[in-house]
């Protein structure tokens, strides 16, 4: 079948499978009072997707441009509300939080997993997500393996100074976006399962190229699944891939699981060192533990991890740089700011941090403007009132983040890069009773909220400010082939993801040195 034909193919089947659909399940009577949200002009059969473009979150920002901050749309088969300003996101993640504590079940965990509610991050609420992210918060973030991730961030951080350093001695281009990537990766898996993501025939290294894979066929049964039972028509076009890939998957993480469990009974119960796969496997072992997992859920917890952590870190300092560069003034304070604070005799370290708040300022500000995740969706697990109108159990909310992160209502001057903005002076009546946040952290959703924020935004925050003081305590960052005051392409990948569309190829000027040589033995480059 050549591409052609099999475009029409789908199209006619679309047409057929929606229409059916139209004809045969009409949405049921509603209540006397039902006060639904706004909604633009709809299609038959396909609702408002022709509305959407490449790029999700920019599509949905000029929707509620022209039409408000609260939406309703039906996205063929699934009903959604659209949110885009800051007190809406507000309410949903604070008042409302216990009516949107689900998520919508992704086509990514049935097909290409190890089954239906094995995922963390897309599970129910219930007394499995809950345990779960009592782990995450007790065990695998606390103060102990926070002290041993510390560690492993110092040492890759290092490795990826030392190899900028000898791009730049040799006058080369450095693929920044290539680099900050699998700086992200190896901490990732370091983190995970005490194995970087570089390096010939590593088990990490296999499971980054899962992931590669995993993506792009998500891509295609997530545009499958929009439109309800053409599902199942995408899992069989897709059958041969998406079979190969969930038995790939198990195969290389039981063999990790064994590995570590070997090793779990050779240095006995007082074994250091531990990664995440050895606190889980003891949680997996213990009888008494409040909920049983299964090997199954250790795998999808795994994935979970290495999907969430390591692409959207990068992906953050990828946008940081490029604001940077943009915007020299910037760069030059923060290097001022370096200086005073750090000097340059020696790296920068993680004690520093605290008191380089124009960095903090810097990374926030990035985040504000490039969310890693822009497009934040949640489940209503039961009717209830958002914003003054009626939405109904089983409708999924879009919360655009680059929207909420834009409202002019709460941000001045909300399209500029201005990260002065998180260092103004808050009065005391203005923090959050519950949070101690203050002023604009108030309105700071990047990472989502709630019960289901982001657990890991500590280890983001970690390790983009450290990574990012270190780039720019050492080096000037010129970009290849650009004349003086060039700017960098800002255009971001079509989807739902917040990703520059161009690699950041930039020549890294040493500005100074802190290590002795730059081939020390725990300096070495890949």
């Amino acid at each position: 079948m050549t591409v052609i034909q099999y475009v029409l193919a789908i199209f006619i089947l679309l047409f057929i499978t929606v229409f059916l659909q139209f004809i045969f399940k009409r949405p049921g009577k509603k209540p006397a009072g039902y006060c639904p949200p706004p909604s633009p002009p709809t299609l038959p059969l396909i609702g408002h997707l022709h509305l959407l473009t490449p790029v999700a979150f920019k599509g949905f920002h000029a929707l509620n441009n022209k039409y408000g901050p609260l939406l309703y749309l039906r996205l063929a088969t699934y009903p959604a509300v659209l949110v885009s300003s800051a007190p809406l996101a507000t309410e949903i993640f604070k008042a409302l939080d216990i009516h949107f504590t689900s998520r919508i079940k992704s086509p990514f965990e049935d097909n290409l997993l190890f089954g239906s509610s094995t995922s963390f991050f897309n599970a129910p609420y219930g007394d499995y997500w809950k345990f779960m992210k009592k782990i995450c918060t007790t065990e695998l973030l606390g103060t102990r393996q926070m002290k041993k991730l510390k560690n492993v961030r110092r040492e890759e951080v290092v490795r990826f100074l030392s190899k900028m350093l000898e791009i730049g001695q040799k006058n080369e281009v450095a693929n920044v976006s290539a680099e900050v990537l699998t700086l992200a990766n190896n901490s990732t898996c370091r983190m995970i399962m005490s194995a970087r993501c570089s390096g010939e025939d590593n088990q990490a290294e296999k499971c980054r190229e899962l992931v590669s894979e995993s993506f792009d066929l998500a891509a295609k049964l997530a545009l499958f699944s929009v439109f309800g039972p053409l599902k199942r028509i995408g899992i069989w076009y897709l059958r041969k891939k998406i079979a190969d890939v969930p038995k790939r998957y198990d195969e290389l993480f039981e063999n990790v699981l064994v590995e570590h469990e070997e090793k779990a009974k050779r240095e006995g119960p007082h074994m250091e060192n531990k990664d995440l796969m050895d606190i889980l496997l003891e949680v997996y072992h213990d009888k008494n533990a409040e909920i049983r997992i299964t090997r199954k859920q250790m795998k999808t917890f795994f994935l979970d991890l290495f999907f969430g952590g390591s692409s959207t870190t990068a992906h953050s300092m990828q946008w940081l740089m490029a604001e940077m560069i943009n915007h020299p003034e910037v760069f030059k304070k923060l290097r001022e700011e370096m200086d005073s604070v750090v000097g340059r005799d020696r790296l920068v370290e993680d004690s520093d941090i605290p008191s380089l708040h124009y960095l903090q300022a810097v990374v926030k500000e990035t985040l504000r403007l490039h969310p890693p995740a822009p497009i934040i969706t949640r489940l209503s697990r039961e009717d209830c009132k958002f914003g003054g109108f009626d939405v109904p159990r089983g409708t999924l909310a879009v919360v655009n983040a680059h929207s909420v992160m834009r409202d002019p209502e709460v941000w001045d001057k909300p399209d500029e890069f201005y990260p002065e903005r998180f260092l103004l002076a808050i009065p005391k009546e203005e923090a959050d009773e519950k949070t101690g946040r203050k002023g604009q952290d108030l309105n700071f959703w990047s990472f989502g909220g709630g019960r289901r924020r982001c657990p890991g935004v500590n280890l983001a925050f970690s390790l983009i400010n450290a990574t990012v003081a270190a780039m720019v305590q050492c080096f000037d960052w010129k970009l290849d082939g650009a004349e003086y005051m060039a700017r960098v392409n800002m255009e971001a990948t079509p989807g739902v993801t917040m990703s520059l569309a161009h690699p950041l190829l930039c020549l890294p000027v040493v500005h100074c040195n802190p290590f002795d040589t730059p081939a020390k033995d725990n300096q070495a480059t890949d």
